[in-house]
């Protein structure tokens, strides 16, 4: 027999959300089923039609390097195809997915990059799965190299940048909350060096959202977000304001990666206490939700962003 229902009255345990990389890319999620069951000439096409559209090569050869097989499936590619700098990017970015998992050695991912690179001289994308390595196992200073390898290839790099801030933050976490520290100044630098509709203008907010990250993870700044007074002083009320301007004028709902700057200033407008701006963020986010910054600092990215989007939503 069927298991009873629960009693009345004990709430039912909502499904925690999931979070897809491949946020809003359909061919992206297409290609990524296939190569789940072990075919890889939905990427092969995909990654052709992608062409040099270097943020959203990267978005998605990332996004496929996390398939559990990727690996094996790049290297049959490899096989058939050893000229293939499209086999030997996602070889790349799979390896170093694995050796983020601890599941492969960081000179094997490395090795597997710079034969990516070597095949595309012009390709960012080896460059950023090398930075990626970086982030989570290397040094500061092969971060900033790395960064500016895939930097002289596309100036505007979307990930790249977000990577770099990341790390940018973490610098000075015992001084507190400082308005001129470093990451604010690089990040405000950056978004002036972009065209007007480039999604780099909103990295500010994302500065904001990263120092946060390491002040509570300090204990320099509570760990309730929308109470912890970051996103209420003067600059980043200015930061905030100039970001939330650009939306509404450019949206940049065509890049990539937008619905993550879109979470990201949302977050960081419901935490400024700004729930009809918030609201209308949500709204256009949808489903589109991401770990960062909800996770931050080490909360539940689900409940976090589904008690912010009600809160905002209700009062607006």
């Amino acid at each position: 027999m069927p298991p009873p229902p629960p009693p009345l009255g004990r709430a039912r345990r909502r499904a925690a959300r999931v979070f897809d990389p491949a946020l809003d890319d359909t061919e992206l999620t297409a290609a990524r089923a296939e190569l789940e069951r072990g075919r890889w000439t939905g990427t092969r096409a995909l990654l052709a039609a992608t062409g040099p559209d270097w943020d959203r090569r990267g978005h998605r050869l990332v996004v496929l390097g996390q398939v559990p097989a990727a690996r094996s499936w790049a290297r049959e590619w490899r096989l058939a195809e050893p000229e293939s700098a499209d086999a030997a990017a996602l070889l790349a970015c799979a390896t170093v997915s694995r050796a983020l998992r601890g599941k492969d050695r960081p000179e094997h991912a490395q090795d597997a990059c710079r034969d990516a690179a070597e095949l595309a001289p012009d390709d960012p994308t080896p460059w950023l799965a090398l930075l990626l390595l970086a982030r989570g196992v290397g040094t500061e200073e092969e971060v900033v190299r790395l960064f500016d390898e895939v930097r002289h290839r596309h100036p505007a790099h979307h990930h790249a940048h977000h990577l770099i801030v990341g790390r940018l933050a973490e610098r000075r976490a015992d001084l507190g909350q400082d308005p001129l520290h470093e990451v604010y100044d690089f990040a405000s630098w950056a978004a002036d060096q972009v065209p007007p509709d480039s999604p780099l203008a909103m990295l500010p907010v994302v500065a904001h959202a990263e120092r946060y990250r390491v002040l509570a993870g300090a204990g320099r700044a509570s760990n309730a977000p929308e109470r912890s007074g970051h996103w209420t002083g003067r600059r980043a009320r200015l930061v905030l304001k100039a970001a939330f301007d650009w939306w509404l004028e450019w949206d940049g709902a065509q890049h990539p990666r937008g619905r993550i700057d879109l979470n990201f200033l949302a977050h960081a407008k419901f935490c400024e206490g700004r729930a009809a701006e918030a609201a209308a963020l949500f709204h256009r986010i949808g489903p589109y939700a991401t770990e960062e910054p909800w996770a931050y600092p080490g909360r539940d990215p689900s409940e976090a962003f589904r008690a912010a989007r009600n809160a905002a939503l209700g009062a607006a």
